[in-house]
C-alpha cells in the first residue's frame, strides 16, 4: 500500500456531499465554532436539490386554515404508519422556524399579494387531520424552489468561513479499533492525489440512489454513495425496499414534472380524455399521495387505457389553467415540456409516466442525525463519529413513503439537528486519536482492485444489466415471482463486477474509475433494495406487492435491517417503529385505513 501517499488534514468536522442537506449542515457546523470541510463531487450548486421544483412544506397558515399538528398527522399517514412518529413531530414543529430562517438568509419565495410566503396545495396535504380541505401548506420559489434554497445555502456557507473541496471522490469511510468513525479517505479527481480528512464526526450527505434503475428523474450523479460507503464498513441500512415512484416524469425522458402543477390544477387524463383519478382517490382526485397516483396511472395503462401508440403513457392537462397563470407560476415546467416533450403546455398536454423519483430508505438515524444500529437489545444504539442526513438517510420521517415537499423540510430540518448536536457535544479544536497504522488499508486494497481491473465486462455493460432487472423486477407492482427472480439476477450482477473491466489506470480525471466506483455503490444499494422487497411481505406505502395486497401491522410494521456482504449477500433484522411523541403537544397517531 506504500505506492500511495496519503495527505492528512484535520478538521472538527466533514460533510460528504454539498446538497440541500450537506450545505445546511455545513454552514450551520461552521456557524458554531467547529471547523468544518465539505466534500463534494460536483460544484456545490450542481447538486441534486437544484432539480427540486414543487416547494417546501411547513404549516405557516399564509393561504388559510392550517396547524403543524395537521403536517404532522399527513406525514403519518403519507408513510402508511411506519415513520417514526418522534421524529416526524420534530419536523413538522420545528417547520415554520425553519422556513423563516430560509427567507432570512436569502431564499426568494414567491409572495402572496399581502407579501406573505406563497403556498400551493400538495398531493395528501390536508387540514383537520385529514377530514378538510386540502391543505396550502407548501411554500415555493416559482417552480425553481430547490435551486433557490441551493444557491442561498452555498452563499451562506461561504459567508460562514465552511471550507470546500470541490471534485473530491469519497472512496472509504475510516474507523479506528474500538468502531468509531475518524474520517474518511478521498481522491482528488482533478490532480490524482489521495486525502485523508480526520474529523471528530462525519456527516453523510450524499442523496439517494435513484440511477441503480432505468428510469429515473435523479440526476447521473444520483448513485447512493453514502449507503455504499456505510454497507461497504458493514452496517445496516433501513427501509430500502420503499423507492417512490413520482407520478408525472416525462414520457421517454424521465425529466420531472412537479407536483406542483397538480397543486395548481393540472389535470391527469387518459386515452378517452377522462379525468380518472375521481375513481381511485374521489376525495383528493389528482391531490392523493404520490403512491396512490403513480399505482393509479399504471392500472390505467395496464387496462388498456394509456395514451400513444403502445398504449403505454397517460396525459397531464395544463390548457385550462391559462398561459398568465404557467408564466407566472410554472414556467420552469413549461421549458421543461417543450425541451423534452416537444410540447406548448398552454395549448397541449405532457406525456408522462411514473418514474423513480425518491429513496425512503437509507442510513438509520435518530432525529439529531446520529446513525444507529440495532446492538443486542437497543434497537437504536448510536454509532459514533458517523452522522446522516437527507435522501441518503433514513430519520424516518417518510416511513413507506413521503409526501411531496417534505423532501425538501427534510433537508433543512435535520441539516440543522445535526450541526445544532454536534455543536452540543464536540468541543471545536480538541486533539485528534491516533489512528491504527492500517486504518487505510482496507480502502486502498479496494481502491487498488479497482484502478487495476482487467476483467471482461464494461462498468457500463454492468450498470445497465442492473439497471433493467431493478426497473423490470422491483418496480411500481411487484410479485413473490418477479422478486424472487429479480434477487437471483442481481446476485448473478453482483458477482460480475469481480470480471469488471477499467481501462485507464490514472488518477487524475479517470471517469472510468469514479463510474466504477459510483457502480459499486449502487450494486450495493440495489442488492440491499430488492432483497428487502423480497422478504417483506406486505403491501404498504411505495411497495405495493400483488401477493399480499393488504397492509399487515401485525407482523409488518417494523424497520427492515439489511446488510450486504462483499459477495451480494443480504442479511436482516428488525427494528421497531417509534409510536411514541417527544412532548404532550401531540398524541401518537394510531393506524388506521389509509384513504384518499
Amino acid at each position: 500500500m506504500s505506492a500511495y501517499k496519503i495527505q492528512e488534514h484535520h478538521y472538527d468536522m466533514v460533510v460528504v456531499g454539498a446538497g440541500g442537506a450537506g450545505l445546511r449542515a455545513t454552514f450551520g457546523l461552521a456557524s458554531k465554532g467547529l471547523r468544518t470541510v465539505c466534500l463534494t463531487k460536483v460544484f456545490p450548486t450542481r447538486s441534486h436539490t437544484v432539480a427540486a421544483q414543487g416547494g417546501i412544506s411547513a404549516a405557516l397558515g399564509n393561504m388559510g386554515e392550517d396547524d403543524w399538528r395537521y403536517h404532522f398527522y399527513d406525514t403519518i399517514k403519507g408513510s402508511d404508519w411506519l415513520g417514526d412518529q418522534d421524529a416526524i413531530e420534530y419536523m413538522c414543529k420545528e417547520a415554520p422556524e425553519a422556513i423563516i430562517e430560509l427567507e432570512h438568509y436569502g431564499v426568494p419565495f414567491s409572495r402572496t399579494e399581502e407579501g406573505k410566503i406563497y403556498q400551493r396545495p400538495f398531493g395528501g396535504m390536508t387540514t383537520r387531520y385529514g377530514e378538510g380541505p386540502p391543505a396550502q401548506r407548501t411554500c415555493a420559489a416559482a417552480d425553481r424552489t430547490g435551486h433557490a434554497m441551493l444557491h442561498t445555502l452555498y452563499q451562506q456557507s461561504l459567508a460562514h468561513d465552511a471550507q470546500f473541496m470541490i471534485e473530491y471522490f469519497a472512496l472509504d469511510l475510516i474507523w479506528d479499533e474500538q468502531g468509531v468513525c475518524r474520517g474518511v479517505l478521498a481522491l482528488d479527481m482533478a490532480e490524482g492525489t489521495l486525502h485523508l480528512f480526520r474529523a471528530h464526526g462525519v456527516v453523510l450527505a450524499t442523496g439517494g440512489y435513484g440511477r441503480a434503475y432505468f428510469s429515473a428523474t435523479s440526476a447521473h450523479t444520483c448513485t447512493g454513495d453514502g449507503g455504499g460507503l456505510v454497507l461497504r464498513s458493514g452496517l445496516a441500512m433501513q427501509d430500502m425496499e420503499f423507492v417512490q415512484f413520482h407520478p408525472t416524469g416525462i414520457y421517454g425522458a424521465g425529466c420531472l414534472i412537479t407536483e406542483g402543477v397538480r397543486g395548481e390544477g393540472g389535470i391527469l387524463r387518459n386515452a378517452s380524455g377522462e379525468r380518472f383519478m375521481e375513481r381511485y382517490a374521489p376525495h383528493y382526485k389528482d391531490l392523493a399521495s404520490r403512491d396512490v397516483v403513480s399505482r393509479s396511472m399504471t392500472i390505467e395503462i395496464r387496462e388498456g387505457r394509456g395514451v400513444g401508440e403502445h398504449k403505454d403513457h397517460i396525459l397531464l392537462d395544463l390548457t385550462h389553467l391559462g398561459p398568465e397563470v404557467i408564466h407566472e407560476k410554472l414556467p420552469g415546467i413549461a421549458e421543461s415540456a417543450r425541451i423534452f416533450a416537444g410540447v406548448d403546455v398552454t395549448k397541449q398536454p405532457i406525456p408522462v409516466l411514473p418514474t423513480v423519483h425518491y429513496n425512503m430508505g437509507g442510513i438509520p438515524t435518530n432525529y439529531h442525525g446520529e446513525v444507529v444500529q440495532k446492538a443486542g437489545t437497543d434497537p437504536d444504539k448510536v454509532v459514533q463519529g458517523l452522522y446522516a442526513i437527507g435522501e441518503a438517510a433514513c430519520v424516518s420521517v417518510h416511513g413507506a413513503n413521503r409526501l411531496g415537499s417534505n423532501s425538501l423540510l427534510d433537508l433543512v430540518i435535520f441539516g440543522r439537528a445535526v450541526a445544532n448536536r454536534c455543536a452540543a457535544t464536540i468541543k471545536p479544536g480538541a486533539p485528534h486519536k491516533v489512528l491504527p497504522a492500517d486504518a487505510c488499508d482496507k480502502a486502498l486494497a479496494n481502491l487498488d482492485r479497482l484502478r487495476n481491473a482487467n476483467g471482461s465486462t464494461p462498468t457500463a455493460e454492468i450498470r445497465l444489466n442492473m439497471q433493467r432487472t431493478m426497473q423490470n423486477d422491483a418496480a411500481v407492482f411487484r410479485t413473490s415471482k418477479t422478486l424472487k427472480e429479480g434477487c437471483e439476477k442481481m446476485e448473478t450482477i453482483f458477482r460480475s463486477f469481480e470480471d469488471v473491466r477499467v481501462s485507464d489506470r490514472s488518477l487524475v480525471w479517470n471517469s472510468d474509475l469514479i463510474e466504477t466506483y459510483e457502480l459499486q455503490n449502487l450494486l450495493y444499494n440495489a442488492v440491499a433494495t430488492i432483497t428487502s422487497a423480497e422478504q417483506r411481505h406486505e403491501s404498504r406505502g411505495a411497495h405495493a406487492h400483488e401477493d399480499f395486497p393488504e397492509r399487515d401491522d401485525v407482523n409488518w410494521q417494523k424497520h427492515t435491517l439489511v446488510k450486504v456482504d462483499g459477495q451480494g449477500n443480504a442479511s436482516f433484522d428488525f427494528r421497531p417503529v417509534h409510536m411514541y411523541t417527544l412532548t404532550d403537544d401531540v398524541q401518537v397517531v394510531p393506524p388506521k385505513a389509509r384513504v384518499y
